[in-house]
């Protein structure tokens, strides 16, 4: 007997868990390159146009995503942001300035009222990335 009374009641135990962000892409190699460079990720698996890296962060090919959904995909949308942390943000500042990548800032580096520091910025699909001090 389960104390929740899943069992009592004759419904089945359920427990979901978030394991991954997925993020579509249309490039994997360059997008590969953009998160290991600029974040230090890493691939754990390479699935041929699915690109599973560390941190939970999935990279698929935009030309799956289509297939699979029937949706194109909308650059930009700013519906939704990928979080990062940096202690030392004032070098994650200078490495993305110095990274070689065209970035395309929502904001430089700003302090918020409550005295975190974050840089907002596109990936090179449009994806939305935030960079703050851990608060």
């Amino acid at each position: 007997m389960q104390e929740d009374g899943a069992e009592e009641s004759g419904q089945e135990e359920i427990a979901v868990k978030l394991k991954n962000v997925l993020i579509v892409v249309k490039d994997i190699e360059r997008a590969v390159a953009f998160y290991r460079d600029l974040f230090g990720l890493q691939v754990i698996l390479d699935n041929d146009g699915n690109v599973i890296m560390s941190e939970g962060l999935v990279l698929q090919d935009a030309a799956i995503w289509k297939k699979f959904t029937g949706k194109d995909i909308v650059p930009e949308n700013n519906a939704c942001e990928l979080y990062f942390e940096e202690k030392n943000i004032e070098a994650f500042a200078r490495k993305l300035e110095e990274s070689g990548y065209e970035i395309e800032y929502v904001n430089r580096l700003m302090v918020h009222s409550w005295g975190q520091k974050v840089i907002r910025f596109y990936d090179l699909d449009g994806n939305l990335i935030e960079v703050g001090t851990p608060v």
